[in-house]
């Protein structure tokens, strides 16, 4: 695998830092931003943002039900703080140096991680992420 896969919109990827200790966590704002490329949106009060400051080097792991388990590897940069039109979130860049492709012909994905938004408020924001990395990644 030489690229990104493609991925809907709100799929549920997972960000793994250093800093310390590895860290992972769930983020529902990533945007494919080229064959090498990811936006990602994280809250400036995150573990995860601070520890990318430090060390910039992360592996982001995308899982979903159409036949893609792997993981990019990559040097996350901040590259809009705040992200345009909303507060307390930041732009992150990440530029993929390698990918990893876990599929193998004994397994099939089926499905990615289920899941949704129980508060209205939580969903608008984070849709408003999402459309602002969208339109980032498009510059």
């Amino acid at each position: 695998m030489q690229e990104l896969p493609e991925w809907e919109e709100g799929t549920v990827v997972v960000l793994c830092t250093g800093g310390g200790a590895p860290h992972a966590i769930p983020v529902s704002a990533a945007v494919r931003a080229g064959p090498r490329r990811a936006l990602i949106g994280l809250a400036v009060s995150r573990e995860s943002l601070a520890r990318l400051r430090r060390e910039p080097r992360c592996a982001l792991t995308i899982i979903t039900g159409a036949d893609v388990a792997c993981t990019a590897h990559a040097r996350a940069e901040v590259v809009q703080e705040p992200l345009a039109g909303v507060e307390g979130v930041a732009a992150v860049a990440l530029e993929i140096e390698t990918i990893q492709d876990h599929m193998q012909p004994r397994f099939a994905i089926e499905a990615g991680v289920a899941w949704r938004w129980t508060d209205d408020a939580a969903r608008e924001r984070d849709d408003a992420v999402r459309a602002a990395l969208r339109k980032l990644a498009q510059r």
